[in-house]
């Protein structure tokens, strides 16, 4: 038992059960409640000043914007958008033609009223998409989240009328998906009944859901274990013969699919459980994550393969090899549009894009005239490939230049500006500049660095990062960061850290498992870089960082706290002995590793910082914030870090926002304020007072 009035440092790495704090896991707990009620006034009565109200301000208007670009997908031939602006905050699902789309003015039909539905109902809904039905798209399902969670509630819609359907398909609140087989027959996957959840929270089952019947009531067609991270199922067209593709997804990284029909899979497809495929009517497209030896040969990890999808059902392994990866050339994502395989290649972080034609032996072909650097993503327009023509959009942005959309199709010489976004701040005399820094084991990191030229060894510096999950974290531009820390005067960083996607699989392995404190080494790296570059001082280096990032910002705290001034941790993980048990957690084993395995206890307890915290150690200021509606990551791992610092004597606030799910808010005004909020604690904490207005 600890002393009284002693410093509690509890829990430890010596004894990491002995948790003090668990009663702040219970989300909705009495006491937990009131003690984040008293966290948060505490917060706000140290941030929320006039600077404070005038950022948040700012910044949701600058968000709320009404010549910002309005995202579409087609359907049938028309333009689908959802759209949330300071008369609409939760948002407008409305529709378009292409004609109008590409007018000043778009004439917009308002499809549903979100506000609008809220207030009838009484309920906190937050859009989280729709599917409508293919070909038809006479009738839509609707995702409907409460405060923004994962969780949603489906309801069938009716297109034509602009209503919901009486009596139609309507499923209360869970983590659920769905896929069309007609317009009265769907694949519903849904955690939602006794058992039916796996032990990540996702649902263990696929359904035959036909119109009127009960959902939980419904034939299983499908089932996997609960240690299954989930069960799927998507419908598939090959000229009009219909397959149900049922999908186990054993972990995160690995699954297992079968090919059937409307009473169950028929067919396991013969292929490592690690690799990616998409399929056209008559190709099919792989892409392994390990490296596959095969009738002799052995295909790279992060390849592409190309094989008839005849042969391929029928045992065939004459691949072709569509694309080969090198060290620092990675496949980013891949799909098929009328016939054409698109592949999305990062190439020593440059955007490239190819087109693959299996017609003519798989032959390549670049599209032109995208951008290179930045944010460069190009996908296809409709939503339903069997109604694709070719048409792709492309969106290209940098840390200082506002977002371009623009449409091409892969025959053209140069693409077509749809659309250009406002700009949102200032950004004159800002420049953007790539680095690379040398971490602990002598590999390269690199980072990308915006703001004023040259060195003066003062700069207030915002570094992120993120480093999991073979996400690559390729800067953009940003509203928040630009008028909140650019265009007063400072200098942001992101850091391309080992766990992420940036140079394909084996540079995710690098900081995966055993490896993932290496990513944190990494992003201490580039810290010190910045230092030794003349950029800026420890003091004035801050540090932000949101799920697996809060997990590498919660390292940087009991890792490496005299490289950073003050540090900013969103919606973390912090907690590796208990976090494959709260929520999601379990989903994510195969990134960090099961802690009640002694052997991954033995590297996990070296990245728990929830664990590690000591007393008496140099921990700049942390502000720790999360919402309360994430279903995902456990606002536990805030709570408890956070008391425990607290307890220990430190500099540690918590702010905890009610709605928004694993996001930072329900609407715009929300999404500022939780933007303003931090980089508020940010600035002051390592002294920066810039005048500059946002």
């Amino acid at each position: 038992m600890p002393v009284p009035n002693a410093v509690d440092p509890r829990p430890t790495l010596a004894a990491p059960d002995d948790d003090p704090h668990l009663w702040l896991e219970e989300i909705e707990g009495e006491r937990a409640l009131a003690h984040v009620a008293a966290e948060n006034a505490k917060t706000l009565a140290a941030l929320a000043d006039a600077r404070f109200e005038a950022d948040r301000d700012g910044l949701a208007e600058a968000l709320d914007r009404p010549d910002r670009i309005p995202f579409v997908t087609r359907r049938g031939g028309l333009l689908y958008n959802f759209w949330r602006d300071a008369a609409h905050p939760r948002g407008l699902w409305r529709r378009t033609t292409p004609e109008s789309y590409r007018s000043e003015a778009p004439d917009w039909e308002t499809l549903l009223d979100l506000d609008a539905l809220a207030a009838e109902e009484g309920a906190d809904w937050v859009w989280a998409g729709a599917h409508s039905r293919p070909r038809h798209h006479d009738r839509a399902i609707l995702r409907l989240s409460r405060g923004g969670g994962d969780a949603v509630t489906l309801r069938e819609f009716d297109l034509e009328t602009r209503s919901f359907v009486a009596g139609g398909f309507d499923l209360a609140e869970g983590k659920s998906g769905l896929d069309w087989l007609d317009r009265d027959t769907l694949l519903l996957q849904s955690a939602l009944g006794e058992g039916m959840a796996t032990e990540s929270g996702y649902a263990r089952t696929v359904r035959l859901w036909r119109r009127g019947g009960d959902p939980l009531a419904a034939p299983v067609l499908f089932e996997v274990p609960a240690t299954s991270m989930f069960a799927g199922a998507d419908v598939h067209h090959r000229g009009e013969a219909e397959w149900c593709i049922f999908v186990e997804r054993l972990g995160f990284f690995d699954a297992v699919i079968h090919l059937g029909d409307r009473e169950g899979p028929k067919t396991r497809l013969d292929l490592p459980t690690d690799i990616t495929i998409f399929w056209d009517d008559d190709f099919v497209a792989l892409s392994p994550r390990r490296d596959w030896t095969v009738e002799g040969r052995t295909y790279p990890s992060g390849c592409v393969l190309g094989l008839g999808l005849d042969a391929l059902l029928a045992g065939g392994r004459d691949f072709r090899l569509v694309f080969e990866p090198a060290p620092r050339r990675a496949l980013q994502g891949f799909f098929w549009s009328k016939g054409l395989l698109v592949l999305s290649i990062l190439d020593d972080m440059r955007a490239r894009f190819l087109t693959v034609d299996p017609k003519r032996d798989w032959r390549e072909t670049r599209i032109a005239g995208l951008p290179e650097l930045g944010m460069v993503s190009l996908w296809r327009l409709d939503e339903d490939d069997r109604e694709a023509n070719g048409d792709l959009l492309a969106y290209a942005a940098d840390p200082i230049t506002p977002p371009t959309l623009y449409e091409t199709r892969p025959e053209l010489a140069a693409p077509t500006v749809l659309k250009r976004a406002p700009v949102l701040f200032d950004a004159g005399g800002l420049v953007v500049t790539r680095h690379e820094a040398v971490s602990v084991d002598g590999e390269r990191i690199p980072y990308v660095q915006a703001g004023p030229p040259g060195e003066t060894g003062e700069a207030p510096v915002h570094l992120s990062g993120y480093g999991g999950f073979e996400v690559s974290n390729i800067p953009g531009y940003s509203a928040g960061l630009g008028r909140l820390w650019l265009a007063k005067g400072g200098t942001t960083v992101t850091a391309n850290i080992r766990g992420g996607g940036e140079f394909g699989p084996w540079w995710h392995e690098a900081g995966r498992r055993e490896h993932k404190a290496r990513s944190h080494d990494d992003f201490a790296a580039v810290a010190a870089d910045l230092v030794r570059r003349g950029v800026t001082r420890p003091g004035r280096l801050a540090a932000e960082g949101g799920s697996n990032g809060g997990l590498l910002i919660a390292n940087m705290l009991v890792r490496y706290p005299e490289r950073f001034g003050a540090l900013l941790c969103t919606v973390p993980l912090i907690d590796m002995r208990r976090y494959h048990r709260l929520l999601a957690g379990a989903s994510w084993i195969a990134e960090y590793g099961d802690p009640d395995r002694p052997e991954d206890w033995a590297f996990l307890q070296h990245i728990s910082a929830y664990h590690a915290a000591e007393p008496g150690r140099p921990y700049p200021p942390i502000l720790i914030a999360t919402t309360r509606r994430d279903d995902r990551v456990h606002p536990g791992h805030a709570r408890k870090m956070a008391a425990k610092l607290q307890a220990m004597g430190y500099a540690a606030h918590l702010f905890e926002q009610e709605g928004g799910g694993h996001g930072a808010g329900r609407d715009n005004r929300e999404i500022a304020s939780f933007a303003a909020l931090g980089l508020a604690f940010l600035r002051r904490a390592i002294g920066w007072e810039p005048t500059a207005a946002a």
